[in-house]
């Protein structure tokens, strides 16, 4: 089943615009690159280098940490990064794009991460949000209700919460290839240190 099939129909460029910004493919090719676009081109200056590939390094690191804590469309991940958002991959994405960009020094790679981010997100989290609301039902309502999808919410711990799971390194690699994207990652980042 396609992403849109939910949708109403749509004819000729208006469809073709909304299976592009459904597609998950696609998203995470533009986001790969950009990445490598804005690291082959960039005029790096120091301070924003370093700051730039710090805030990468930690939407890195929470892209990590949720990618061994979910098991897409088994059980619903509320625990880990998940307890403070309801799409920690996503923010870890968007604060990596943020980093690229600033450690590039370029301009006008602030508008493209925009458009993408704007482009992409809105409904993919929509989607997200409405398959695991049709997967796991009142679970998902009672998590969503405390949980930001983007922005991190610090909802008060209850001692009756019935899961919990510790991360692991298998589901990293196994759902979202997590490893292989950070040594991808690092490549960027030294091909920019390097100019």
């Amino acid at each position: 089943m396609a992403r849109t099939d939910s949708l109403p129909e749509a004819q000729g460029i208006n469809k073709l615009i909304r299976k592009l910004r459904y597609h998950e493919a696609s998203r995470q090719w533009f986001a790969v690159l950009f990445v490598l676009l804005v690291s082959l081109l960039g005029e790096p200056q120091p301070i924003p280098l370093y700051v730039g590939a710090f805030i990468a390094a930690i939407g890195t690191l929470i892209r990590l940490w949720a990618s061994g804590h979910v098991m897409k469309n088994k059980e619903l991940a509320t625990d880990g990064p998940y307890a403070f958002v309801r799409h920690p991959l996503y923010v870890g994405n968007i604060l990596l794009l943020v980093g690229f960009s600033m450690a590039s020094s370029l301009w006008w790679s602030y508008l493209l991460m925009f458009a993408l981010l704007l482009f992409y997100y809105p409904p993919t989290i929509a989607y997200e949000d409405n398959k695991l609301h049709n997967f796991f039902g009142e679970s998902w309502e009672e998590w969503s209700k405390a949980t930001h999808a983007l922005i991190p919410s610090f909802p008060h711990r209850s001692a009756d919460r019935d899961q919990t799971s510790s991360w692991s390194f298998k589901k990293s690699l196994v759902q979202n290839g997590e490893p292989v994207i950070v040594i991808y990652l690092i490549g960027c980042l030294y091909i920019l240190y390097s100019h």
